[in-house]
C-alpha cells in the first residue's frame, strides 16, 4: 500500500506513553505531526524529541498534536524520555507509540530495507482534521528534521485552507501569496478584494 496526499491516514489502535489510542480519536479536530524514529536511546532522535517538545506552544497555537513513534516499548520509552527531558531541557508531554512489531511501521511503510530491516526511517505525516494526508516527508537516519520548516509547510497548509492561497518558494508568516490559476481574475475580484499584482496571467500576487 502506497500513502499518497489525499489520502486518508490509516487508522490503527496502539500503546502509546499516555496509554491506548485510537489514532483517529486522538487527532479528533486537531491537525496531527507524525513522525518515527529508527530507535530509543539514539542521539539524532533525542534531540528530535526534546526540540518537539520544546516547540509545544507553536504545535498549540496552530491545532497541532505531535505523535511520535518508535520501534521499542513503551517502557523503554518510558526511560528514555526521562534521558529526553535531562539533556534536552524540556519536560515531554505527547504520546509516543510503541511499535516493537513494527505493525504502525509497516502500515505507513516507514521501514525503508536499504537504511534497516528493522528500524523506522524519518518519516513525517502532517494530516488535518479530516484524517486526510496533506504533507510526507523522509529524511535519513543520520539527519534531523528541520523544524523551522515542518511548522512553515503546517502555516502554508492551513493559509492556503482558509483563504483559497498557494505559496510561494520560501513563504514564510507574512510574505504575499499566490492566487491559483484555477481561480479566474472576475472571482478573484470577490476572494482578493485587496487586489493583486500581475506578473503573468498565470502569477498573480496577493497579501492577505
Amino acid at each position: 500500500m502506497s500513502i499518497r496526499l489525499g489520502d486518508t491516514a490509516p487508522n490503527f489502535k496502539v500503546a502509546t506513553t499516555k496509554g491506548d489510542i485510537d489514532f483517529h480519536e486522538w487527532i479528533g479536530d486537531s491537525w496531527a505531526f507524525f513522525f518515527s524514529h529508527p530507535a530509543d536511546f539514539t542521539p539524532v532522535c533525542t534531540t528530535e524529541m526534546g526540540r518537539t517538545s520544546q516547540l509545544n506552544k507553536e504545535f498549540d497555537a496552530r491545532n497541532v498534536k505531535p505523535i511520535g513513534l518508535s520501534t521499542d516499548t513503551v517502557e523503554e520509552h518510558l526511560k528514555w524520555i526521562e534521558d529526553v527531558n535531562d539533556t534536552q531541557g524540556t519536560d515531554l508531554q505527547f504520546p509516543i507509540i510503541a511499535d516493537p512489531d513494527l505493525e504502525v511501521s509497516k502500515l505507513y511503510e516507514m521501514i525503508h530495507p536499504g537504511e534497516s530491516e528493522t528500524a523506522a526511517v524519518r518519516s513525517v505525516f502532517i494530516i488535518d482534521p479530516n484524517k486526510k494526508i496533506r504533507l510526507t516527508l523522509t529524511y535519513p537516519m543520520s539527519v534531523g528534521r528541520n523544524f523551522d520548516e515542518i511548522l512553515r509547510v503546517i502555516d502554508a497548509l492551513q493559509l492556503g485552507d482558509a483563504k483559497k492561497v498557494a505559496t510561494p518558494a520560501d513563504w514564510k508568516k507574512g510574505d504575499d501569496v499566490i492566487i491559483p490559476p484555477s481561480i479566474s481574475n472576475e472571482q478573484a475580484k470577490d476572494i482578493f478584494p485587496q487586489g493583486w499584482d500581475e506578473i503573468r496571467p498565470y502569477l498573480r500576487k496577493t497579501k492577505v
